[in-house]
């Protein structure tokens, strides 16, 4: 060969030598702690995470269910993850029951025999399993394999369990009935369809289960499958097509109770007989959503739960002196889990506010008293002066009925002078709503870290309606995005509030709408926080689990039509990565089985290739979301330092 050529690949091969130099002297500092992998995140800040220690010890307690004995079944946390700990009376002290490396998850008491059934995935893979535990702490694990089990129901008869399951094709929910007494084979009740199917309740004979068929949030429907032949029937012959949410049997089964918007705006809850196949109300139009309740075993008693622009307001109906009953002393914030105990003698919820942590409370249906059943550790740091948020409202970019749109914000407000840097807190779903509830984080920031705080409910988000639900379906996503562009106007416009430190964070679709905010309006913002967010419309929907693909395309469009297609690629972020000119840090669990970790992965390859500074923090043994508390704490602490870095 000529001297030419060795000189040439001489020449090559120095050149490679300089650019694998050049790559490997700017790669991203590369830690591993543990299960945590920390790519381009500067070392720990120790003043700052001391600062933090103090409102990470916060503890909270979740109300699960009664036991047969008057007992409550309650999930909080002793070590690293929720477990379930039994309570025997108020206040009482808290038996621990599983003990597991993964938290636990919902959880429902056989009506007799002192049994409790549970749920628990590996990892955060969400491929839950139902497992029976017995009063002696005997524990069978009913369902088995790479599938997703949920909703388990328990018969009267406190042997029999039913609950869904994709074990047939991976993508459909199918509803199985297994006795959980001798670890027979879970068998098959409703399915072979491509279908989502969960179900709610039992017969009072036990011989039929309600089952629900979802569609979407505005299209589901009742039936009533035989156990034996699993015949279905429906609950309205009609089968007209409304939004249902929650349902029930009557316990005397002779109607279905169920929250629905009935074609309407908002949710209320209706009652239908079964012989004369009539509905009627039970709760006032109210012009906001019933979203939870329950009915005593003698049927005396209906509560019912409204969620009044983010915060919830507790019904009791007493039908025997047709009065309606308002128990007092919750705080106010968010009440949940509302369940009569087997005696009908009390009713049993979990209640929370921006200033209380959650916990189990009762309410005495004798003596009209509320009881406390546990006092959650607020944590060293969270005790006096803790911030209040506040309901405000701002125009947005179109109109409505001829005015400006409205748009509601919760703001939390730092007591120091302005102007305070501020922190746009993105709720996820989309058809979720931010609703003020225990956040030690967001009191972090605004006590220590002089940060406003603004969570906003952009068009999409539930609790305002079926119409401004699906105000951002389909090609009308981008219209949420602008929003966001809404709100840096209104944030613009506060002498409190210092505009060029505006910061924009969100998990899942909120770190979506994150993303695309440092697209679109990059030069108001000076980062932003993405945790496990959609970063390509066209790759999620491609590779998020087979059983969450359908429901997914509903809302953000089908990408096999080829205008869709183009549209969805066309607004995603990996798209326009080129315009996120401001430092992100993105947050990721390995085991994502929504949002999978390769959004992330595109995402952060993209922004670093574009010269974009990324700080990226992915946990091995996590899913879609950081629920171990190391883990946890980690975020926060990267997080945190993340925003102080931006506040400069």
């Amino acid at each position: 060969m000529s001297p030419q050529f060795f000189l040439a690949a001489a020449l090559l091969a120095g050149a490679s030598a300089a650019v694998a130099q050049q790559a490997a002297t700017h790669a991203p500092a590369h830690v591993e702690r543990g299960d945590l992998v920390f790519e381009g995140v500067p070392p720990p800040d120790a003043a700052l995470n001391a600062r933090l220690d103090g409102y990470l010890q916060s503890r909270e307690a979740t109300f699960l269910d009664w036991l047969p004995d008057g007992a409550m079944l309650i999930a909080t946390r002793f070590g690293d993850t929720l477990q379930v700990h039994r309570v025997a009376t108020p206040l009482g002290a808290r038996e621990q029951l599983t003990f597991y490396r993964d938290p636990i998850s919902w959880v429902r008491a056989a009506r007799s025999g002192g049994r409790f059934a549970f749920l628990k995935d590996e990892g955060g893979n969400e491929n839950t399993q139902v497992y029976v535990e017995a009063p002696n702490g005997s524990v069978r694990q009913v369902t088995h394999g790479d599938f997703i089990h949920g909703s388990p129901v328990w018969a009267h008869d406190g042997k029999r369990i039913a609950f869904y399951g994709n074990d047939r094709d991976g993508a459909s929910y199918d509803v199985y009935v297994a006795d959980a007494t001798t670890g027979a084979a879970p068998q098959l009740v409703v399915g072979g369809r491509h279908d989502t199917w969960y179900p709610l309740d039992w017969s009072a004979d036990d011989s039929k289960l309600l089952v629900w068929r979802y569609v979407s949030l505005e299209e589901s429907y009742l039936y009533i499958a035989d156990v034996a032949g699993g015949t279905l029937t429906p609950v309205d012959p009609s089968d007209r097509k409304i939004g249902i949410r929650i349902a029930r049997f009557a316990p005397d089964g002779h109607g279905v109770y169920f929250v629905t918007d009935d074609g309407g705006e908002f949710n209320h809850l209706a009652f239908t007989d079964l012989a004369t196949h009539t509905t009627h109300r039970v709760s006032p139009d109210s012009g906001w959503d019933v979203e939870d309740f329950d009915v005593s075993a003698d049927e005396r008693y209906i509560a019912y739960v409204v969620n009044e622009d983010g915060i919830s307001r507790l019904v009791v109906l007493d039908t025997q002196k047709k009065i309606d009953l308002a128990p007092v002393g919750l705080p106010p914030g968010r009440i949940a889990n509302l369940r009569f105990d087997p005696g009908a003698h009390k009713l049993g919820m979990s209640a929370e506010s921006a200033l209380s942590p959650r916990d189990a409370y009762a309410y005495d249906l004798a003596t009209g008293k509320l009881e406390r059943w546990t006092h959650s550790e607020a944590g060293p740091a969270l005790t006096g002066n803790l911030i209040s948020p506040e309901l405000i409202r701002y125009p947005t970019w179109d109109k409505s009925g001829g005015h400006p749109r409205m748009l509601s914000a919760y703001v939390y407000r730092p007591s120091a002078a302005g102007p305070s840097p501020v922190l746009i807190y993105v709720h996820g779903g989309p058809e979720d709503q931010y609703r003020p509830g225990w956040d030690p984080f967001v009191q972090l920031l605004v006590r220590e870290l002089g940060y406003a705080v603004v969570a906003p409910n952009v068009r999409g988000s539930s609790g305002y309606g079926r119409s401004f639900l699906a105000l951002d379906n389909g090609v009308l996503r981008e219209d949420a995005v602008r929003d966001i562009g809404s709100l840096l106007v209104w944030i613009g416009a506060q002498p409190a509030f210092d505009r060029q430190h505006v910061a924009i964070m969100g998990a899942s679709y909120g770190g979506y709408m994150t993303l695309a905010s440092l697209v679109s309006y990059g030069e108001r913002l000076s980062g932003g926080i993405d945790a496990m967010g959609i970063s390509n419309f066209v790759t999620f929907l491609r590779n998020t689990s087979a059983y969450r693909r359908d429901l997914r395309r509903q809302e953000y469009g089908d990408e096999r039509d080829p205008a869709m297609r183009v549209f969805l690629d066309r607004i995603s972020p990996l798209t326009n990565a080129s315009r996120i000119r401001k430092p992100v840090l993105v947050v990721q669990g390995l085991n994502d089985a929504r949002v999978p970790a390769s959004e992330s992965e595109q995402l952060v390859w993209r922004v670093r290739a574009g010269g974009g500074e990324v700080w990226y923090l992915v946990a091995k043994d996590e899913g879609h979301g950081f629920r171990k508390k190391a883990n946890h704490d980690a975020y926060l602490q990267t997080a945190a330092a993340f925003l102080v870095r931006l506040a400069k």
